[in-house]
């Protein structure tokens, strides 16, 4: 498709959708805006967009598709200041926020009937941020949830979908109020536990010292969303409140009953507890994208003598396999394994096991 595409906010998720859109379309002219201008100029001298802007007002009255990559509070505000450029009548328009019913609650406000704006969310991330960490391949097999606005016919929708082919992802349309409840279910409320864990170790630290280098393994690993952006989540909460509010009511109300069931010594309903959790979980696809970021991690079984992490990292090099992360476990809880490798793909993950059961005799493991 040929045309102008306007980018605004360029961070990770803005220039993987960036990237995406230039392969698969390579006549298009991508413009991108940041309210960080170094990060537009970075953008461009790493080929992620043709040129930046200062002002993305007078860029976006030529842009056949405007995407607004912004924190979810700011989105509100931007679209609130596109509504009163003339665009063009064809120019579609959308998101990347992770919320939807404030969002598309102002895109019908202040442009229906007039524009297409259709709310979307690709439903992948990673632990890095900033343009530097943009990947075409960001969102490949990963859901894209669409919620297309009162006037978003098929034909549009079509159009969107075609703009963004380049991701490979998986597009799944539903309404916005389904939208903030399944997101708020499968990945903000597991972050508010995750962060309330962290705050407890922390708190539990001023009274023994010891916790932090304990919570080094499987608690690390289990609230690594806990390391999300502050100022991203604030906006979360703040959005999907109504939402966030009854799934924590329903939470607590699950908690109290066990609490009681300990207080009580009722060892069936705690173990029934657990179970379902278990059956479910083991239930889950193993090899989908979520709402929640993947780890690829990989447990190894390594002996303990010099140069055994420069003996693994080398039969690694040796076969083209990028590592995001490595690190030596001291908690290994239900973790079967020394040495804990990360990678930026199960692709990648796979390969290691293949390279590491060749040219080892080491136990590797992963969930």
């Amino acid at each position: 498709m040929r045309g102008n595409v306007l980018i605004i906010g360029l961070g990770l998720i803005g220039g993987s959708i960036a990237l995406a859109i230039k392969k698969e379309h390579p006549d298009a002219i991508i413009y991108g805006y940041d309210a960080d201008g170094q990060q537009a100029k970075l953008a461009k001298a790493l080929k992620i967009i043709d040129e930046p802007v200062g002002d993305y007002m007078a860029t976006a009255s030529i842009s056949d598709l405007i995407v607004i990559c912004t924190p979810v509070n700011a989105t509100v505000q931007v679209v609130e200041k596109l509504s009163r450029q003339p665009l063009k009548e064809t120019a579609i328009l959308t998101d990347a926020g992770s919320t939807k019913k404030k969002v598309m609650e102002a895109a019908e406000r202040y442009f229906s009937p007039r524009q297409v704006f259709i709310g979307g969310h690709p439903m992948a991330g990673s632990h890095k941020s900033g343009v530097t960490a943009a990947k075409e391949r960001l969102f490949e097999n990963a859901f894209y949830m669409l919620t297309p606005s009162s006037i978003a016919g098929v034909k549009e929708i079509g159009q969107l979908k075609m703009w963004l082919k380049g991701t490979k992802a998986k597009f799944l349309e539903v309404s916005a109020d389904e939208h903030d409840y399944l997101t708020g279910v499968i990945s903000h409320l597991p972050h508010i536990m995750a962060a309330s864990m962290v705050n407890l170790a922390e708190n539990a630290e001023k009274e023994n010292e010891i916790i932090a280098r304990l919570a080094a393994g499987g608690f690390r690993d289990t609230t690594r969303i806990a390391s999300s952006s502050p100022e991203m989540w604030k906006d979360i909460l703040l959005h999907n409140d109504q939402v966030l509010i009854a799934l924590l009511d329903s939470w607590i109300r699950e908690m109290e009953e066990v609490k009681a069931w300990m207080a009580n010594k009722n060892g069936q309903r705690i173990y029934d507890f657990f179970l379902g959790a278990k059956r479910f979980r083991d239930a889950m696809p193993i090899h989908e994208k979520g709402a929640i970021p993947s780890s690829y991690d990989l447990y190894v079984d390594v002996p303990d003598y010099p140069g055994v992490i420069s003996e693994i990292t080398g039969y690694l090099a040796e076969s083209s396999i990028s590592i995001t992360n490595i690190r030596i476990l001291e908690t290994r809880e239900e973790i079967y394994g020394v040495l804990a490798i990360s990678f930026q793909s199960n692709e990648d993950r796979a390969l290691a096991v293949e390279c590491l059961q060749l040219k080892t005799t080491y136990d590797t493991y992963f969930d």
